[in-house]
């Protein structure tokens, strides 16, 4: 059996919303939901203004439909390893995004090319050994003084840890903790601005009452995800 390298989400494409919004429908949002909350993050560290920005394993390309309304002036270039997903994204058809597939190790670009890498949950999809490559690959490409969002599951949230084992494409995943995450970033000299923990109560029933709070709990390590803001020096 050859070794596991990138899971495959070919076979998931089409249906990837579907099977993500039902594996989380407990938390009493979909899965654009989440992929909203993401880029809202960026709204207040970030300019919307002609910027080049490269998002690292697009997926179907959820995530550049909420850059394209946030960030309407962004150059978005975005990447996957899976053909169909890139498939899928394309077919979207936003304005000002290319689209493109990779071999998840090296990245088509040129040095210091991009003001912007966004990343989510991409890393525990693919072998660990390959980690450091993919890092040292996105500061190459991010110009001096760039910033890196790096957003990835928590496994010390139990409910993460449940979704992500009842989850058809996860069965492969193998959660980062935050100090494994925080270690490669610091291995290829990133300077690391902020950790903060996201998703702390259910969007339903008497929680949706205690979602103002959550920006106040980013320092608690129980968040469903977390993520980092990383500048190349």
């Amino acid at each position: 059996m050859s070794e596991r390298k990138f899971d495959d989400f070919d076979e998931y494409a089409s249906s990837y919303r579907e099977i993500h919004s039902d594996n989380i429908r407990l938390t009493g949002a979909d899965s654009f939901y989440f992929a909203e909350l993401k880029v809202r993050l960026l709204i207040k560290p970030e300019k919307n203004i002609p910027l080049k920005v490269l998002d690292v394993g697009c997926g179907d390309g959820a995530t550049e439909v909420y850059f394209k309304k946030y960030f309407p002036a962004w150059q978005v270039t975005a990447i996957d390893v899976s053909v169909k997903s890139v498939e899928e994204a394309k077919n979207k058809n936003i304005e000002g995004t290319i689209f493109k597939v990779y071999d998840g190790k090296n990245i088509d670009a040129a040095e210091e090319e991009f003001d912007v890498v966004f990343m989510a949950g991409v890393l525990h999809h693919m072998n660990f050994s390959l980690h450091d490559g993919l890092l040292k690959e996105i500061k190459r490409v991010l110009k001096k003084q760039g910033r890196f969002y790096l957003f990835e599951q928590n496994p010390f949230n139990p409910f993460t840890r449940y979704l992500v084992n009842t989850c058809e494409f996860d069965k492969d995943a193998r959660l980062l903790k935050s100090n494994y995450t925080r270690g490669i970033l610091m291995k290829q000299d990133f300077k690391i601005q902020k950790k903060e923990y996201i998703i702390f109560f259910p969007r339903k029933w008497f929680f949706l009452k205690m979602i103002f709070l959550e920006k106040y709990l980013r320092w608690l390590s129980v968040g469903a995800q977390y993520y980092f803001v990383s500048k190349k020096n």
